[in-house]
């Protein structure tokens, strides 16, 4: 059924293009509640648009480069590293949302003053583990928050190029 599914969308070219789509209005969307609508991001949301932003990159460069069979499967495997490491932030993120109070991660230092003062492999390691603004709920639709609806995008997307691999050039 999918796969007759498939064969009615238009050429992978443009699925390429509708999914580095998706990925700009996602973007977008999370600029707009970062200046619209004063929402500060927090750091592993940071680290989830790097990895939105990258996905968006290869999607708009496979549907530039037009790729036949061969070339798909190498696209939806750097497209799965991506998104599956993007779901396994946004996860982590998840998690830290709903710890109990008592176990959630002191408040750090803001991004700019680590980047300004420790070594780029600290930065990192204190990113990917979060900290206690990231335990903030200000957002929700249908009952999930940003990190929720980003881990589903992240899978989709990763879906989405898995299925280009089987969809005629």
């Amino acid at each position: 059924m999918i796969l007759s599914l498939l064969d009615r969308l238009p050429a992978r070219r443009w699925c390429y293009l509708a999914a580095f789509a998706v990925c700009t209005a996602l973007m977008a969307y999370a600029l707009y509640l970062q200046y619209v609508k004063y929402l500060e991001p927090c750091p592993l949301c940071m680290v989830q648009r790097v990895f939105i932003i990258a996905m968006g990159v290869v999607f708009l460069i496979a549907g530039l480069h037009g790729p036949g069979p061969r070339g798909a499967r190498w696209y939806a495997g750097i497209q799965a590293l991506l998104g599956l490491s993007g779901a396994a932030i946004a996860a982590r993120h998840v998690w830290i949302q709903y710890l109990p109070e008592r176990d959630v991660p002191q408040c750090g230092p803001g991004l700019s003053y680590m980047l300004d003062t420790l070594p780029f492999s600290q930065v990192l390691t204190q990113l990917l583990h979060g900290s206690g603004e990231c335990h903030d709920k200000s957002w929700m639709f249908l009952g999930l928050t940003i990190p929720g609806w980003t881990f589903l995008f992240f899978l989709s997307l990763v879906l989405w190029s898995l299925l280009m691999t089987r969809k005629a050039a």
